[in-house]
């Protein structure tokens, strides 16, 4: 075998090795866009993230049944054009919530020890970053558990499994509007 035989072998196999890698690159996972308004990036809210120098890991938590304090959302009149940590729009009256780390969208039963109320609330965001409160509410599911003039309560918050979708149509009238714009 000749030196111009091997070196003519090489080049070929350098040939294939660079056609191979820039097919993989083509194939290669992009990062999720955004969410606008409505959209959902599942993967998106499952990383990791930080906020006040804590860390917070999203996962899966089939069995997660915990007891702290509920707190609500105060926000004033922009409340309803803000937007959720998986891309739905807040609406004060809906039964909604946000939580550190469950899966979004999720459905939790959340129970004022005080009273035995209960309902069922979908977490969509992302919060509360208090110490010791482990779910935020939306004015609406507050006001159904009886702890809307209080702004706190000892609840029982247990994940029921991921949340369907919500279409267009659940997003905050004045959203629906453009009153958001």
């Amino acid at each position: 075998m000749s030196v111009r035989s091997i070196q003519g072998g090489v080049r070929a196999a350098l040939l294939v090795a660079a056609a191979l890698a820039l097919t993989a690159c083509g194939s290669m996972p992009r990062p999720l866009p955004l969410a606008t308004p409505g959209e959902r990036h599942a993967s998106g809210t499952m990383k990791p993230y930080q906020v006040g120098g804590h860390w917070y890991y999203p996962a899966e938590q089939p069995h997660y049944n915990e007891v702290g304090l509920a707190s609500w959302y105060g926000y004033g009149d922009g409340y309803g054009c803000r937007v959720t940590a998986d891309g739905e729009m807040m609406d004060p009256g809906a039964l909604t919530g946000a939580h550190k780390t469950l899966p979004l969208p999720s459905m939790v039963e959340v129970t004022n020890l005080a009273t035995g109320k209960k309902i069922k609330v979908r977490v969509n965001d992302r919060g509360p970053f208090v110490a010791g409160r482990i779910i935020d509410l939306s004015r609406a599911a507050a006001e159904k558990l009886g702890i809307f003039g209080h702004g706190t309560a000892k609840v029982r918050v247990r994940y029921l499994g991921p949340a369907g979708p919500k279409d267009a149509s659940w997003q905050p009238v004045s959203f629906r509007r453009g009153a958001c714009r």
